[in-house]
């Protein structure tokens, strides 16, 4: 009979796929919309910092428009907009994305970011969203209501009371009591 060999991990190499300085900022100072600052921690299921994880965001431009080919309303988009940023969570677990709030995507109900986390150990990255804590919208969202009332704050950015840009918090934890929800796509 073989002998097995033991599993491996995945990384920790996610530095190596910031292929564009600044992958952070999805805007530039001619972007259309309201400029914001999205920022959090990646968590272990103990509560502590996962200092070499990468986080990833995909999201609408302030009208509702992706400047995708998939999308219908590409010629649409704001070409300003890059749309796609990624982040690594250096010191601490923490993140940051200097981005605008998207508008709703036509045929949706709220606003919202589309999340992907890779973090070391994970051999399949997670997924999930991300909801403005004040959009009236998110009351009527379908994923959203899909999810169980007392796990739906952990998709819910909190405005933050700093200086500058208008700030969401956004931790997102792994596993454990606060784990946050992911959707199995």
């Amino acid at each position: 009979m073989p002998i097995q060999s033991p599993s491996q991990t995945v990384g920790p190499f996610f530095h190596n796929c910031l292929i564009r300085g600044g992958e952070n900022s999805l805007t530039t100072p001619q972007t259309q919309g309201q400029h914001i600052v999205i920022q959090g921690q990646v968590l272990d299921g103990d509560g502590q910092p996962v200092p070499d994880a990468m986080v990833e965001i995909w999201q609408a431009d302030a009208n509702g428009y992706f400047n995708h080919p998939e999308d219908p309303n590409q010629a649409q988009a704001d070409p300003n907009f890059h749309g796609f940023g990624r982040a690594e969570t250096a010191d601490y677990g923490r993140f940051t994305f200097h981005t605008i709030k998207p508008g709703i995507i036509p045929g949706e109900q709220t606003p919202y970011i589309n999340v992907r986390v890779f973090a070391r150990g994970m051999l399949i990255h997670a997924v999930t969203r991300l909801y403005f804590a004040d959009e009236a919208g998110n009351a009527s969202d379908d994923v959203l209501s899909a999810v169980p009332a007392d796990r739906r704050d952990t998709l819910i950015a909190a405005p933050e009371d700093v200086p500058g840009f208008p700030t969401y918090r956004f931790d997102i934890h792994l596993q454990g009591e606060q784990e946050t929800v992911f959707f199995d796509l």
